[in-house]
């Protein structure tokens, strides 16, 4: 039995639900099923996403649509949120994405808008500021800008990962980036890391973004994490941003990254023995770059 629910209804801590992307209720059959509005106008629920029914205990895991909790009611901290902002512009490139027509060139671009928006969500009431006065031309005003002093640590997971992040310096004022380089074995699936510009140590309260596009087995992302929490971060202070997830991976890092939170701008139900989203992107590197 897998250790997560989507959304199980009965558990009153479970909040975060922005009623505008909700389509429906029903609790005529299960009464722990939660039918989330798709980016096709249909609806989706746990057990199309490939997660297993609930043994009605209430669990440790949330997929949300939006930001703002129904009644403001607080989040606890002991859960991964998996957002899925639901914009008309995160879909339209999410489609242009599954095209098996779209030209690389295409692809990346699609991939970087992507990931611009995706950024743009996830940085939402999370960067340091500083307030103060200005001068305007006509009077003084009331500031407030992002404090330079505590960049934004960016960790994109080649190759793709370069894709999806070419737009961060566009939305975030300081940034510095760590590239991390990690394949996967093609038959056995698990990671291997071929290049790690991580410094030994990254400063206590670092804000890290950690880019990886195609969250499928889940391999890739959780060696990731644990290479950044062995360097002294705080995993409640990282959030995954991924054009596309699958629940495997989501699993995995619900059990080992509890507060984790995720930004995707879809998750698709299964994926295939070579460890492949269906129906996905495909490739995304191969895509992104044409080799």
């Amino acid at each position: 039995m897998a250790n997560f629910s989507v959304i199980p209804t009965p558990c009153p801590r479970l909040t975060a639900i922005n009623t505008r992307s909700i389509k429906d209720f029903n609790l005529s059959k299960t009464p722990l099923n939660l039918f989330i509005k798709s980016s096709m106008s249909t609806t989706t629920t746990s057990s199309s996403l490939g997660f297993p029914p609930s043994d009605g205990n209430c669990r440790n895991f949330v997929v949300k649509a939006a930001q703002t909790p129904v009644n403001n009611k607080p989040l606890t901290d002991d859960r991964m949120l998996v957002f899925v902002p639901p914009h008309s512009l995160i879909k339209h490139w999410v489609s242009v994405l599954r095209n098996e027509q779209t030209p690389p060139p295409v692809f990346k671009n699609a991939m970087a808008e992507l990931g611009r928006l995706l950024i743009y969500e996830a940085s939402r009431d999370w960067l340091p500021t500083v307030t103060g006065e200005i001068q305007s031309p006509l009077g003084v005003a009331s500031v407030e800008f992002i404090d330079p002093r505590e960049p934004v640590t960016i960790v994109p997971i080649l190759r793709a990962g370069l894709a999806l992040v070419e737009h961060a310096s566009s939305i975030l004022p300081a940034t510095k980036t760590y590239h991390l380089g990690i394949s996967r074995n093609e038959e056995t699936l698990l990671p291997t890391v071929y290049l790690n510009k991580l410094p030994e140590k990254l400063p206590e309260g670092s804000r890290v973004l950690v880019v990886d596009p195609m969250l499928a087995t889940g391999g890739t992302i959780v060696a990731a994490l644990e290479m950044l929490r062995d360097r002294g971060v705080d995993f409640k202070q990282i959030k995954v941003i991924s054009a596309l997830a699958a629940p495997p991976a989501l699993q995995k890092l619900s059990e080992n990254f509890p507060g984790l939170h995720v930004y995707t701008g879809t998750i698709d139900p299964t994926v295939n023995e070579k460890g492949l989203i269906i129906p996905g992107f495909g490739d995304a590197g191969d895509r992104s770059f044409g080799t």
